[in-house]
């Protein structure tokens, strides 16, 4: 018999804790983006909230700037929504990049390429190992 998840998430506490501080940066989020200007709504987001300290992360330094500028009247419009933050700190946090792997580059020698081209000729075909190995003698071939 299986139990749903929510069921321990809700009984164990240091699950409910971290729901509890999940939602609560979720409300968080929202306030904030009420808070700020149209053009910076999609810039950035709350990040985690420690004691009374609200850090947000945005993707750019620019945006970084003018969050910091804008940081009172966001704590003050917080305020007014009943979360009673003393500060807000701004981080940059630059999305994950990771360049593409480089192709694979297939050198078959003259030799194993005939090979390959015999082998698939003696192939039914339906069958799923001849068409493999045209396809990897058509792409070594650059075709």
């Amino acid at each position: 018999m299986s139990t749903p998840l929510q069921r321990y998430i809700g009984q164990a506490d240091p699950l409910a804790r971290l729901r509890d501080h999940a939602e609560r940066l979720l409300r968080l989020d929202s306030a904030v983006q009420r808070a700020l200007p149209e053009h910076l709504r999609n810039s950035c987001h709350v990040a985690n909230i420690r004691q009374d300290v609200l850090v947000i992360h945005t993707a750019s330094g620019a945006v970084a700037a003018k969050l910091r500028q804008l940081a009172p009247g966001i704590l003050r419009a917080l305020h007014g929504e009943g979360m009673l933050l003393s500060e807000l700190r701004v981080r940059v946090a630059m999305p994950d990049y990771r360049p593409e792997p480089p192709a694979v580059q297939r050198h078959v020698s003259a030799p194993s390429f005939e090979a390959m081209n015999r082998l698939a000729e003696t192939l039914p075909e339906n069958s799923p190992l001849r068409a493999a190995l045209g396809r990897f003698v058509r792409q070594s071939r650059g075709d």
